[in-house]
């Protein structure tokens, strides 16, 4: 297990795994985020031309097929400056005040002013990191049959280069999204105090016995979208004060954190928020509170045809500091979305070169390989809250 050590992870693997699930061509599995790294790579597919029995020889006009791609989750990527290499993060322990002597003074007593009091420091650090590699053959005589000039060759050619680039981008975005799902699976893990069972406080609260189908009746959901919409709102509240909420506690180091609002993330599912602004906040706030936080909609959290839920076996940080490589995997359904610390998830990409091999006279070829080494973080010492519609 390269990650959590000084070694370094090849991810293809496990990026090919979650680019199946995320575009749909694979039902919802269990995935381990230990090792932490997937790749999925997209072919080319059947043909007529002959190398890359893809394209069937020129007739007429030839389009391009080919958008720019932009990744979700671009806000976790983080500077080589905040993170990179081995990054250490100190943080500091409360201690408990002392008694004051300077009101108990005796005859012939005397108060040490010397006395040792030693701060309490805990030291984590990020080690190791995750790569995979891109590989593209570029043919340069090849391809001329199937085009009827050079602007039409040149167009694909650049087609071909904004396909490369999607892909590069989905493939961060996958293991961003990876990375996300991770910290959900510890956060499961720690239970009590990290994850917020939406439907059974707003039961309790109000003495109904609604069901995750019953609460979206028309008759139902305005109520309960605002009450979810407050507690959403108090829950932020409650991650800037300065306490031991939401986040693991390391025995012997009671470390109290704050998340100042503009550093809270918020996650949420991208349904529930479409319903909620459509048939509710619309007509009730305007002054919406989701949108001064740092707030992003998600249309699915591992896998697009079951968008609410997700199956990782994490890897995190016990309560002795110890990395937890062998948690049972968490199958978690009904995610409504996570709040968490900006330190708590991010990722740096710190490297990311296309390179270029000689050209083969002979084949009349060459070859691009794009290295891209990252290194993923989670802190679940961080403030992170699970929110779930059960």
């Amino acid at each position: 297990m390269a990650v959590n050590t000084m070694g370094i992870e090849d991810a293809y693997a496990l990026i090919a795994e979650l680019h199946l699930q995320a575009t749909g061509r694979k039902v919802l599995t269990p995935v381990s985020l230990v090792d932490f790294i997937s790749v999925a790579q997209a072919t080319l597919q059947n043909g007529f031309e002959p190398v890359l029995n893809a394209i069937s020889q020129m007739v007429g006009r030839t389009l391009v097929a080919v958008r720019p791609y932009s990744r979700k989750f671009a806000g976790l990527e983080v500077s080589a400056e905040r993170w990179g290499g081995i990054t250490r993060k100190l943080s500091f322990a409360d201690r408990d005040p002392i008694s004051n002597p300077s009101f108990t003074l005796t005859d012939g007593g005397t108060v040490d002013q010397f006395a040792i009091r030693k701060p309490s420091v805990l030291e984590t650090r990020y080690v190791g990191s995750d790569l995979w590699l891109g590989q593209y053959t570029i043919t340069t005589k090849q391809l001329e049959l199937a085009f009827s000039g050079p602007q039409e060759l040149a167009n694909f050619m650049s087609g071909l280069m904004t396909h490369f680039e999607n892909e590069r981008e989905q493939w961060l975005e996958e293991m961003a999204r990876a990375s996300v799902a991770n910290f959900m699976g510890a956060l499961n893990i720690l239970g009590t105090g990290h994850v917020i069972h939406l439907l059974t406080e707003y039961n309790a609260r109000t003495g109904l016995s609604l069901t995750g189908t019953t609460v979206r009746q028309p008759a139902n959901f305005p109520a309960f979208a605002r009450w979810c919409y407050a507690r959403i709102e108090m829950l932020s509240k409650m991650m800037s004060e300065r306490s031991q909420l939401f986040q693991q506690v390391i025995t012997g180091y009671p470390i109290l954190r704050h998340t100042p609002v503009e550093d809270q993330r918020i996650f949420l599912d991208a349904d529930l928020m479409a319903h909620m602004d459509a048939e509710v906040l619309a007509d009730t706030y305007h002054d919406n509170y989701l949108t001064r936080a740092n707030t992003e909609s998600v249309t699915y959290w591992q896998n697009i045809g079951s968008p609410n839920s997700v199956s990782v076996t994490p890897v995190y940080i016990d309560a002795t500091g110890t990395i937890v490589s062998n948690a049972a995997n968490q199958a978690v359904d009904d995610i409504v979305g996570i709040m968490f610390d900006r330190d708590a998830i991010g990722y740096n990409i710190y490297q990311d070169t296309l390179e270029r091999s000689p050209y083969n006279a002979k084949g009349q070829y060459y070859n691009l390989f794009n290295h891209v080494r990252i290194q993923y973080q989670n802190d679940v010492t961080e403030k992170g809250i699970l929110l779930l519609l059960d």
